[in-house]
C-alpha cells in the first residue's frame, strides 16, 4: 500500500472480528511503533499485548474498577466488564517517564502517542484495522497498579485490534485552509 494513500484512507472500524495479526505481523508493527520520533532515544513507550484468556483478565481488572466507583450504575459496570471483548486483540499503551534534564513528561507522552499511530498506520497496511480508546480506563492508577505498573509508569490508552467489520466510516471532507495558516 502506497504510504500517503494508508495515512489518508485509515479509518477506525466500526466493530471488530478475527482474525487478529499474527506474531510475525506484530513483530512488524511494534518496530513500526518503536520508530516514533523519540528526544534523547529515552524508549518511553511499551506495550502490553492482550489477547485469548488476556482479555478475560483485563475484563476482570476493569470491573474491579468499575466497582470502586460509588453508586455506579450497574449499566455502567457491565459496560466496562465487557470493553474488552470489542476486539479479539487488545494492545494497552504504556508511557514511561524517564527523568532526563532536556526531554520534559510531555515530550515523552507524545512520543508514545506518536507510537500509537505508527501502530494504527502498520495494522491499516497489513489490513487489520485498531481503535484508539481512552475515558476512565486510561490514565488510571488504578488499572496501572492492577497491571504491575510503576509510578513512573502511565496508562496512555488501549487500541482495539482486528479485521474489520462491516462497512468502513466515511472519512470527512476537510478544507485544508481552515487548519492552516502561513506566516
Amino acid at each position: 500500500m502506497d504510504a500517503i494513500d494508508n495515512i489518508l484512507n485509515r479509518v477506525s472500524a466500526r466493530t471488530l472480528k478475527e482474525p487478529f495479526p499474527s506474531e510475525d505481523e506484530m513483530f512488524k508493527v511494534y518496530k513500526g511503533a518503536l520508530r516514533a520520533p523519540d528526544h534523547a532515544w529515552l524508549r518511553p513507550s511499551s506495550f502490553i499485548q492482550v489477547t485469548g484468556d488476556g482479555i478475560n483478565k483485563l475484563s476482570k481488572i476493569f470491573e474491579e474498577y468499575a466497582k470502586t466507583i460509588p453508586e455506579i450504575k450497574d449499566e455502567i459496570l457491565t459496560k466496562y466488564k465487557n470493553a474488552p471483548f470489542r476486539a479479539p486483540m487488545i494492545i494497552i499503551l504504556v508511557n514511561t517517564i524517564k527523568n532526563h534534564p532536556k526531554v520534559p513528561n510531555i515530550e515523552q507522552k507524545l512520543s508514545t502517542a506518536a507510537s500509537a499511530q505508527n501502530i494504527l498506520l502498520s495494522l491499516n497496511a497489513l489490513g487489520y484495522s485498531g481503535i484508539w480508546r481512552t475515558g476512565k480506563l486510561a490514565f488510571n492508577p488504578f488499572i496501572a497498579s492492577k497491571l504491575n505498573l510503576t509510578e513512573n509508569q502511565e496508562i496512555l490508552g488501549y487500541l482495539y485490534v482486528g479485521t474489520p467489520d462491516g462497512t468502513n466510516k466515511k472519512i470527512p471532507e476537510l478544507e485544508i485552509d481552515d487548519f492552516v495558516s502561513y506566516l
